[in-house]
C-alpha cells in the first residue's frame, strides 16, 4: 500500500466562441506525487528569493511571476521527483450541449482521470486528489461534486478522498499550476520555453479531440 498525492489545474477558460478573451483550448494538468516534497521546497524557494533581495508579496503564480522568479521555480522543478499529465482541448470541437461550464469541466475531467487513474495509482493504495478551485462559492461546490464524482467513476482503489482547495493554500498546486502554465502557453502561444524545462516529466499530453473535423462555433 502507498500513498498518492494528485494536485491538479487548469489552463483556458469557458467561453465559447471567437471574440477576443476566449481562449483556444483548455487544459487540464495533473501532478502526481509520492510525497510532497516538492512543495516544501518550493516554500524555502521562496526565503532564499527574500535573501536575495526578491520579495513575492504574494505566492507564486506563473502568469504573474516575473521571469527571473520563474527560472528559479523551474530549476527547482527540474531536480524534483513528479509526473505531469496533460489533456488538451480545442474547444471549438467541443458538441453544444457540453458548451457550459459544468458540463464541460465535468467532462474534461473524465476524460483526463480515466486515463490517468489507471496509471498512478492501484487497488490497495490511498488517492488524494487535490484540485485548484474555481468560480463562484456555488460553482465550487458543483466543481467540487464533479471531481468527486469522476474519481469515484474511475479509481482502482475506494480509499480515495477528493479536496478543492485555493492554489494559495498548497505550494503543490502552485507545482501544478506552473506546469500548467508552461503546458498551455505551447499549445496557445507556440511558446516551447518553459515547456522543454519539464518536458521529461511530462508522461501524457494528449489532445484529446485531434482527429475531430468538425468546429461547433
Amino acid at each position: 500500500m502507498a500513498d498518492r498525492y494528485v494536485f491538479a489545474d487548469e489552463a483556458g477558460n469557458f467561453h465559447f466562441s471567437l471574440e477576443p478573451g476566449a481562449t483556444q483550448y483548455f487544459v487540464l494538468t495533473t501532478v502526481t506525487l509520492d510525497d510532497c516534497q516538492v512543495g516544501k521546497d518550493l516554500l524555502d524557494l521562496r526565503r532564499e528569493l527574500a535573501w536575495d533581495g526578491i520579495y513575492l508579496d504574494r505566492v507564486f503564480h506563473a502568469t504573474e511571476d516575473e521571469q527571473a522568479v520563474r527560472d528559479r521555480v523551474f530549476a527547482l522543478l527540474a531536480t524534483a521527483s513528479f509526473r505531469v499529465d496533460a489533456t488538451i482541448f480545442e474547444k471549438r470541437k467541443t458538441v453544444p450541449n457540453r458548451q457550459n461550464d459544468v458540463g464541460f469541466y465535468q467532462l474534461a475531467w473524465y476524460l483526463h482521470f480515466k486515463y490517468v487513474a489507471p496509471q498512478i495509482v492501484a487497488g490497495t493504495d490511498r488517492l488524494l486528489v487535490t484540485a485548484a478551485s474555481l468560480g463562484t462559492k456555488k460553482q465550487r461546490g458543483i466543481f467540487h461534486k464533479a471531481v468527486s464524482s469522476v474519481v469515484f467513476q474511475v479509481s482502482p482503489t475506494l480509499t480515495h478522498r477528493v479536496a478543492f482547495w485555493p492554489y494559495e493554500s498548497d505550494p503543490c498546486l502552485q507545482v501544478a499550476d506552473y506546469c500548467t502554465w508552461a503546458v498551455q502557453r505551447k499549445w496557445e502561444q507556440g511558446d516551447d520555453r518553459s515547456h522543454v524545462l519539464i518536458a521529461d516529466k511530462i508522461i501524457s499530453e494528449y489532445d484529446v479531440w485531434w482527429i475531430g473535423q468538425k468546429y461547433f462555433y
